[in-house]
């Protein structure tokens, strides 16, 4: 159901004298006619119209609705979720491959990996800060299906031509560096590029394929996979590729079965979205002739919108955390007895089995409270968790308890804070919206990843976890006064 067909049973009236279309500041008429079905009359807001409030004017949840059960009856969610399985997963192993290819083909005795690895990591970053926003604006511009299906068919063609890419540029040279490693930066950062394309996309196909009132399972199952990817990526990505490797290569010549996964994968992510029907706009003539006049209409759109604002300054504050704790990771591996420094994996995968823990639980029983009540609950049980962590940074099995609790309550954000964003965007500004979300978290993780190390060599962990507490509670404060309520 679209996000505006909720209105059509009651008529919406505005203050006399002052339509409600006129109250929403945008040069495009479409925008306007869009929110005025969505906005009440101006209350405690003058001047401006209040954004829509679905938890108040929703029915209250049928417990034979609740939990998963109706969002995986839907063959169209299926489909979508079917293909963020694939997708996602070779998103994850991508690096992996990455990694193999250098090592096998391109790192000397007398270097560390680490240089090579690093360009790489760029050159996957670089599109997602410049090309975030312009990526959602195109997203509403474009037909979704056809942007989900067309970006990971290219994403598994692109992938698929790395050993050819490989085989004709062995033994050149360009400015100073071996071509076929300049050429894995080039892929790379088209890999990277169509996903930001894919990204927002995705995030608001879901509103138009799903009930309204199943949103939150929806985005539980999403959140879950997203994190089982991130867990199954890392910790089998290797073998999975070895095993790829042994199973396709031949005698005397390299072996392209890495290549053939990851890029097998994302063709099949492309193939199983082909099966989505979405029912959308066709919002080509609708919007402005410029598409930086777009990203200005999202940025307006913000503005205006308190609740969706503070939503996503939430999950800004969440993925800063998280940032931050895959640097400070390492160094808790370090000084713990039972691990190496090598195997902070481990922590961050307890993270995501808390947060996948968390998305179904949520997916089942978090339709009977409040986005608002469960974001607090969530903040304060993150601070708690983060304070418990300076404790016993060098205790395995409390610190795997704490980053599992930790990873649980951030759920507990994450969830409601991107449901409500999917559910008061309407349909023909999601795409800008979800642009700007994800441009402004690529943009955001950038300052933990650099600061984290820096600040713990001066401060040391524990004044770093409990300063990230503080972070927690004063994001969730902000979040409360920027949508203009209180916590009760």
């Amino acid at each position: 159901m679209r996000l505006s067909d909720s209105t059509t049973s009651s008529k919406i009236t505005s203050p006399p004298g002052k339509s409600a279309s006129n109250s929403f500041p945008s040069h495009q008429q479409s925008h306007r006619h869009q929110f005025s079905k969505i906005a009440p009359p101006a209350t405690d807001w003058p001047g401006k119209p209040n954004p829509p409030n679905w938890e108040q004017n929703s029915p209250p949840p049928d417990p034979e609705e609740q939990g998963f059960g109706p969002v995986l009856k839907n063959p169209n969610f299926l489909a979508l979720w079917s293909g963020q399985v694939f997708s996602q997963l070779a998103d994850k192993v991508y690096l992996v491959l990455m990694i193999a290819l250098i090592a096998t083909r391109f790192e000397d005795s007398n270097q560390t990996i680490s240089g090579w690895v690093s360009a790489i990591t760029i050159a996957f970053t670089i599109p997602a800060v410049l090309f975030g926003s312009l990526a959602g604006a195109f997203a509403d511009r474009w037909q979704k299906k056809s942007v989900l299906v067309f970006t990971n068919i290219l994403r598994g063609v692109l992938v698929l031509t790395i050993p050819l890419l490989l085989w004709i540029s062995e033994g050149w040279q360009f400015a100073a560096l071996p071509l076929g490693f300049c050429l894995m930066l080039a892929v790379t950062f088209l890999v990277s590029t169509l996903t930001q394309f894919f990204a927002p996309a995705e995030q608001a196909a879901i509103p138009l394929i799903v009930d309204r009132r199943h949103l939150l399972a929806a985005n539980s199952l999403y959140t879950t996979t997203m994190m089982a990817s991130v867990i199954v990526g890392f910790a089998v990505g290797e073998p999975v590729l070895k095993l790829a490797d042994s199973l396709l290569g031949q005698s005397g010549t390299e072996s392209i079965g890495k290549e053939l996964v990851v890029g097998g994968s994302y063709c099949i992510a492309g193939l199983l979205l082909m099966l989505l029907k979405i029912r959308e706009k066709n919002n080509s003539q609708a919007e402005s002739a410029h598409v930086f006049e777009d990203i200005r209409d999202g940025l307006r759109y913000l503005k205006e919108n308190r609740r969706v604002r503070a939503a996503m300054c939430q999950l800004i504050v969440l993925f800063c955390v998280f940032a931050a704790l895959a640097v400070l990771a390492v160094r808790v591996a370090q000084i713990m007895p039972a691990l190496r420094a090598d195997q902070f994996g481990f922590l961050l995968a307890a993270a995501g089995v808390g947060m996948g823990v968390g998305a179904a639980i949520l997916g089942h029983f978090g339709a009977s409270f409040s986005h608002r009540r469960l974001s607090a609950f969530g903040s304060v049980g993150m601070a708690v968790s983060l304070g418990g962590m300076a404790l016993f940074t060098e205790q395995l099995w409390p610190t795997l308890c704490l980053i599992a609790m930790l990873g649980f309550f951030a759920s507990m954000v994450g969830v409601p804070m991107q449901t409500a964003i999917q559910a008061e965007t309407p349909e023909d500004m999601r795409g800008k919206v979800f642009g700007l979300q994800n441009n402004a978290i690529n943009i955001a993780l950038s300052l933990p990843l650099a600061i984290a190390s820096v600040a713990e060599t001066f401060l040391g962990l524990q004044v770093v976890f409990f300063l990230l507490a503080a972070i927690v509670i004063a994001g969730n404060g902000i979040s409360w006064y920027i949508s203009g309520t209180k916590p009760s």
